[in-house]
């Protein structure tokens, strides 16, 4: 019996040693351990706070620092408070994603059909615009409504109706219009890029046999059309429901003012104002509201198999002539692209150059908020080309995003090589399930639970709030479902032949990731670093509770700017924003002959 046991023990130690000298094993340990502490300690460490007094929380509340208590879920969900700080804010969430998801589908349902089903002019220059609203930040479009409709509400620069003698209300200036509004104009590309992948894969034939029996257009487009299209629907309506339940920018600018406060924006407030465990109670249910939506689209993209359009003997696609509603198909077009692309950039060109909103005489003229020393109108402020602000602003930016991204690139390609390499794997299984889960999570909720385990000392670790590696780190591991996914994909097409020869004639693992793997991986590994890194330029939602006084980014800028009502500085560095990312895209669609890597982006 001693010799059966040790001989057990003997064998379990040989599989130890043999899994630390396999090199897929020990990768695979190392990330299940990093992701591990990083993507679920910060949950469970926001969830532990939603139970115990914090310092900040101490001080308010004359609590034992460290004492159990449900004191802050009482004061979210039960005390006469509660309508304030979440019932009210939720239930105008909702009603702007609902409003949202009612404006931007049929805009983008429109205009895949029109693009992928018919002979409407110019169809190939549309679609390339039809992504430009989502590359730029989602705060953009509340910039730009910002600096047109501004009433005396808010101080600083007048608005551009407000300058020629209109005075617009509040209800079009600031609240719940105007958010539903830039919201829309910001996520119906989703809707668009949606519907045109299932319009692009319908077979015209169906459609060709129901006419062909006698059946009517309408007929068609209810009975045949349509419910092929539900999928689409339902991804659309959900992926746009959970965009606005984590945007923090447009709610932030446009309902601040009359303190309409939507979920992000109480989070933000909450942890402003020195409750973090009422912040952190509110994260948390944003978090199971952002989990049950995903699961809900999960459950239809199983149920997708019922609309299989395509079989093995291909398909045939068909366009169909508009005849009389050619003009007004081009005249929607051209309004909705000069209404979400050529307008907000011309307002962002126009009221960086005026030193008056409406006056755009020569003498109004200025490059004073690009190029100027003083602004006489901002004591003690320069262009943004010359404010050491700015550019220290845009300096972090770069670093933070570069950083972020190549720390998510090569993250993304390890999973990818253990996911192919151990496909079986109770390991791999976990890490899948793993690199996805800061999906699932808003970005401010997933900010709010960094902060939770990151602003004290923890062992080994240091405290690392208000310092960029922080934001570095969050960036990184928000961003890893992105990569992961990409490396995945990346990895898949890799067979193991290359790795075998070499190992074979006696190459390290090492040397084999370096000369073989990576190199032969550089497009995918391209993708998994690019897309983080144009997604971080523009992010806002997830920094805005990590920056402080030296971690200032361009996007934390911007705001700093309206606070002030400086909105000609402010619109300059998002028009920087801008063309920064516009370049960065135009670029890798150059180099890699690809669609829009930020299509997929968050901002």
């Amino acid at each position: 019996m001693a010799e059966s046991t040790a001989f057990r023990l003997r064998r379990a130690g040989n599989r130890a040693r043999s899994a630390l000298r396999d090199p897929t094993r020990m990768l695979a340990f190392l990330l299940v351990l990093t992701l591990s502490y990083l993507v679920l300690a910060p949950l469970a460490s926001m969830l532990a706070g939603t139970f115990r007094v914090g310092v900040r929380d101490s001080a308010v509340s004359g609590l034992a620092t460290g004492s159990f208590t449900l004191r802050f879920y009482q004061r979210v969900f039960a005390l006469p408070i509660s309508k304030v700080l979440f019932w009210r804010p939720l239930g105008r969430t909702l009603y702007v994603a609902l409003m949202v998801s009612l404006a931007a589908i049929p805009a983008g349902a429109a205009a895949a059909y029109l693009i992928k089903k018919t002979d409407l002019p110019g169809k190939r220059w549309f679609s390339k615009l039809m992504m430009l609203p989502y590359i730029m930040p989602s705060w953009t479009f509340a910039t730009v409504w910002i600096t047109l409709f501004k009433n005396r509400r808010m101080g600083g620069t007048a608005g551009l109706f407000e300058s020629l003698g209109l005075s617009p209300p509040d209800w079009l200036a600031y609240g719940a219009l105007p958010i539903i509004a830039c919201e829309a104009l910001h996520v119906f590309p989703f809707a668009y890029t949606l519907f045109s992948n299932s319009l692009g894969s319908m077979d015209a034939q169906l459609e060709e046999s129901a006419r062909v029996v006698g059946a009517r257009r309408g007929t068609v487009a209810r009975r045949i059309v349509a419910p092929l299209l539900l999928p689409a629907l339902m991804s659309s309506f959900l992926l746009i429901f959970t965009r606005v339940l984590g945007s923090f920018g447009t709610p932030y600018i446009l309902g601040s003012p009359v303190k309409y406060s939507l979920l992000p924006t109480a989070l933000y407030s909450a942890f402003k104002s020195g409750s973090p465990g009422v912040s952190s109670v509110i994260a948390l249910a944003m978090i199971l509201i952002g989990v049950s939506l995903i699961a809900v689209d999960g459950f239809f993209l199983r149920e997708a198999k019922r609309f299989v359009t395509i079989g093995v003997k291909g398909s045939i696609s068909r366009v169909s002539a508009l005849g009389r509603g050619k003009a007004p198909a081009l005249a929607f077009m051209s309004a909705l692209v000069g209404v979400s692309v050529l307008a907000p950039l011309a307002t962002l060109v126009l009221s960086s150059l005026t030193r008056r909103p409406g006056d755009f005489g020569p003498e109004s003229l200025t490059a004073a908020y690009w190029i100027g020393g003083s602004i006489p109108a901002m004591p003690g402020l320069s262009g943004v080309l010359r404010s050491p602000e700015v550019w220290r602003a845009a300096w972090n930016s770069l670093r933070t995003s570069a950083a972020a991204a190549l720390i998510a690139g090569f993250a993304g390609i390890f999973v990818g090589y253990v996911a192919t390499r151990s496909p079986r794997s109770l390991s791999t299984r976990y890490l899948k399930q793993l690199s996805f889960v800061p999906y699932l999570v808003p970005s401010i909720a997933f900010a709010a639970a960094f902060i939770g385990l990151f602003a004290v000392r923890r062992g080994p670790i240091p405290s690392l709030y208000g310092t960029m590696g922080l934001v570095v780190l969050v960036m990184s591991v928000k961003y890893l479902p992105y990569s992961a996914r990409a490396g995945i994909a990346s990895m898949m097409q890799l067979g193991n032949d290359p790795e075998d020869a070499a190992r074979i004639c006696g190459a390290p693992w090492r040397r084999r990731m370096s000369r073989i793997v990576l190199p032969l991986q550089k497009a995918g590994l391209v993708s998994g670093v690019v897309l983080p890194f144009i997604t971080g330029m523009k992010e806002q939602s997830l920094v805005i509770m990590l920056a402080s006084p030296g971690t200032e980014l361009l996007t934390t800028q911007v705001l700093r700017y309206m606070d002030y009502g400086y909105s000609q500085l402010a619109n300059a560095v998002v028009l920087e924003i801008v063309l920064i990312i516009v370049a960065l895209d135009l670029g890798v669609r150059k180099l890699s002959g690809a669609d829009s890597p930020a299509a997929l982006g968050k901002g």
